[in-house]
């Protein structure tokens, strides 16, 4: 006898199931990885920014701050202005980074940002040792 082929395969709870997660599956938008979980596009970026100061605790302008990315060791540079101040924003949380600072030839120890630090703008003093 041929079999009635409106007549489902699977018993309804099981056919029903299949096809509600198969709808779920193509009509639920899909999140990129690494998307904030509290509703903003994309990833929560990093800033960093502080002060170049020598041991005295003058300012430094004009004193250059160098970010090395030590995932694929790129190197971002900024200049201190009139204060002293620098600032690097737009850096990725996932990702360690190395600072330091140069001026007229004397160079601050570098420090580390790692990407375990949950802070989202990092205050960095660069002291940068002169010599006489």
């Amino acid at each position: 006898m041929a079999r009635d082929p409106f007549t489902p395969r699977f018993p309804l709870s099981l056919r029903a199931v299949l096809v509600f997660g198969l709808l779920a599956a193509l009509t639920l938008p899909a999140a990129p990885p690494g998307a904030a979980q509290d509703g903003k596009k994309g990833p929560v970026l990093k800033t960093v920014h502080g002060v170049v100061m020598d041991k005295a605790e003058n300012s430094l302008p004009e004193a250059i701050v160098f970010l090395k990315n030590l995932q694929n060791n790129s190197v971002k540079t900024s200049f201190a202005d009139e204060q002293g101040n620098y600032r690097f924003s737009g850096l990725d949380p996932n990702t360690d980074y190395e600072i330091h600072a140069e001026f007229k030839g004397d160079v601050s120890p570098a420090r580390r940002l790692s990407a375990l630090d949950s802070r989202k703008d990092i205050y960095l003093k660069l002291v940068v040792p002169r010599k006489k």
